[in-house]
């Protein structure tokens, strides 16, 4: 039987999510339209493909076996659709760039208007993700990450090294001690489920016991929380033309190994032959320079 690109990429959403409720909103579909086109799968192809239950859904033997070819699929699908697009010449429509929830508040959402007014025909889609989205399958089609690629697939396009600081409320330190340490400091920090992201292991490493303060699963509530004076906040001495104003003021510290980390610009290699993808391309790598050099 024939397996359509639609039906792998449903089966995919459910293996991933782990439940249908979360391939649903992967898919931008009902919960109830997932259920009747996977029961419709499953009756095609004979064989239950999951495990219903309260907590989910969970591969069956039969599953499993469709896991990596649904994955080569995939990627195929989104070389196809790169591929397809790469015949516009014009950088016109929609690009998708995913970033740190950081990076997407502070610099891409600014650059997004920076963007429009330049191409009117360009339109920026963040996708704010703790999580990578995957770009060889065209989730994405240029990502600012804290790690470089690790497949062949995936294209660095520019790196910029980034400062990291502390920064607290304005209130916050004209109570604190001349001299106050990592230790000493209140701190506002992420929640589960997101209590691995940075800053948190790097100032469990730097602080015995740490303990937050405060914590969200929201950038947005952190930043909040650190400019009504809740606690510090470890954020990156970014300074592009687009900065937003903050209360926050920094703190002289020593954040050791953390004091510096990077930011790449990445994407699948054949994204890039896509005018639109290539022009927001170069234009992110102007703006790194534009930082280096400022």
């Amino acid at each position: 039987m024939d397996i359509s690109w639609d039906d792998a990429r449903l089966f995919l959403a459910i293996a991933e999510t782990g439940s249908f409720s979360g391939a649903a909103r992967r898919l931008r579909i009902g919960q109830p339209t997932v259920s009747r086109r996977l029961a419709a799968l499953e009756y095609a192809v004979g064989a239950a493909l999951f495990r219903r239950s309260v907590d989910g859904a969970a591969l069956t033997a039969a599953g499993e076996r469709w896991v990596v070819p649904a994955k080569k699929m995939a990627e195929w699908a989104g070389e196809l659709h790169r591929a397809a697009e790469a015949t516009d010449h014009s950088p016109r429509g929609i690009v998708r760039v995913t970033g740190t929830p950081y990076m997407s508040a502070d610099f891409l959402a600014p650059f997004a208007a920076f963007v429009a007014r330049k191409h009117p025909g360009l339109r920026l889609e963040v996708q704010s993700q703790v999580q990578y989205l995957d770009l060889g399958r065209g989730e994405a089609d240029l990502a600012l990450r804290a790690r470089p690629p690790a497949t062949p697939d995936l294209k660095r396009v520019d790196t910029l090294d980034v400062v990291n600081g502390v920064f607290v409320s304005k209130e916050l330190k004209a109570r604190l001690p001349r001299k106050v340490t990592l230790q000493e400091l209140p701190w506002v920090a992420w929640a589960p489920p997101f209590d691995t992201v940075p800053p948190n292991p790097q100032l469990e490493s730097l602080i015995p016991g740490f303990t937050p303060s405060f914590t969200a699963d929201n950038y947005l509530v952190l930043l909040a929380a650190a400019e009504a004076g809740l606690g510090a906040m470890v954020l990156p001495r970014m300074p592009h033309r687009f900065k937003r104003t903050t209360r926050l003021v920094p703190l002289e510290m020593d954040l050791g190994a953390f004091a510096r980390s990077q930011t790449h610009l990445v994407c699948a290699r054949s994204a890039l032959d896509i005018p639109r993808v290539r022009r927001v391309s170069e234009l992110l790598v102007e703006e790194f320079q534009r930082i280096r050099v400022g």
